[in-house]
């Protein structure tokens, strides 16, 4: 979680600096869900999710030089530079992908689900969303398929009360969101975002669900996200005084200080840790400004995979 939070930091830092060019979707205040949730995996499970995406990457275990690389822009980064902030990709490690369109990796996730239960693979993914996208009808078109072929598939909404600017209050009818698996006779689970221990445990729940009877599941993780819905957004739909009170609850240190009182760690080495964090989260900042442009020829590269290239044209020698 001190990793991500120090890592959107710098992010931050470097937008203002206009090192970042384009969108920038910071994860403050969300650093449990994707740590809770991704750390029941296996090595070879596949996690994809929308375009707040740089803490799935990292959590994944995608190198932090890589990822601030892609902020950058640079060949180094984990798209090669194409992609940004919102196109993380990291195949190597079974991420695959923050996605811009809103709902549209819920079909992939759905996807990935079905070519791991039809390879036999007994493995699972876990498909992210914004609260906002739980209402595209994509979604529900991949609920009802997975229900129907029971597929090893977590639909994770997480709920981070606002869909870009508008308050989940003033969008999305029935409360959980939770209830709308009813109609497909799937699992319903619901988290404490704020908490990375009932995050962890919900996971477990639906990961095992999925690996032992290829059943899908839809959590809510219910969590906040303590900046605007990207940078260029200036959060003017929320009071100062709900954001700090929401800080009151910070998954970090309400961690932090969970540990300290059940003597797992003391300050000094929680501390030490964020040190070491830190000179992580430099070292991506420094790499990444080191690195190289993409010549411009690079633009070329990576639109169609080698099975997918069309064969050279031969005329028929017939006629």
């Amino acid at each position: 979680m001190l990793l991500v939070r120090r890592f959107e930091e710098k992010a931050r830092q470097a937008f203002t600096q206009a090192k970042i060019k384009g969108f920038c979707h910071l994860y403050n205040g969300q650093e449990a869900v994707a740590v809770g949730t991704i750390s029941v995996l296996n090595d070879d499970d596949a996690v994809i999710t929308a375009y707040r995406d740089h803490a799935h990457a990292l959590v994944r275990g995608v190198d932090p030089k890589a990822c601030m690389a892609e902020l950058f822009g640079k060949i180094t980064g984990c798209s090669r530079g194409k992609g940004g902030s919102m196109h993380f990709f990291g195949v190597e490690k079974h991420f695959y992908g923050g996605h811009g369109i809103v709902g549209s990796q819920i079909p992939l996730g759905t996807g990935l689900a079905y070519a791991q239960k039809y390879l036999g693979t007994n493995r699972v993914t876990l498909a992210y969303m914004g609260d906002g996208a739980i209402n595209q009808g994509a979604v529900y078109e991949s609920m009802n398929l997975a229900a129907l072929w029971k597929l090893p598939v977590i639909y994770i909404v997480e709920n981070n009360e606002y869909s870009m600017g508008t308050s989940v209050a003033r969008s999305s009818a029935g409360d959980p969101l939770t209830k709308r698996a009813g109609a497909f006779d799937m699992a319903a689970i619901q988290a404490n975002g704020m908490d990375v221990d009932d995050v962890r445990a919900k996971t477990f729940e639906a990961v095992s669900l999925a690996r032992t009877e290829s059943q899908p599941t839809l959590m809510e993780i219910r969590t906040y996200r303590y900046f605007g819905h990207s940078m260029s957004d200036p959060g003017h739909y929320r009071s100062k005084e709900e954001i700090a009170s929401r800080r009151k609850t910070d998954p970090i240190e309400l961690y932090k200080a969970r540990l300290i009182e059940q003597k797992v760690a003391t300050e000094e080495k929680l501390n030490a840790i964020d040190e070491e964090v830190q000179a992580i989260v430099q070292a991506a900042y420094d790499f990444a400004e080191a690195s190289p442009e993409p010549e411009f020829e690079t633009v070329f590269e990576d639109i169609f995979t080698p099975e997918d290239q069309i064969p050279e044209f031969r005329p028929d020698p017939r006629g």
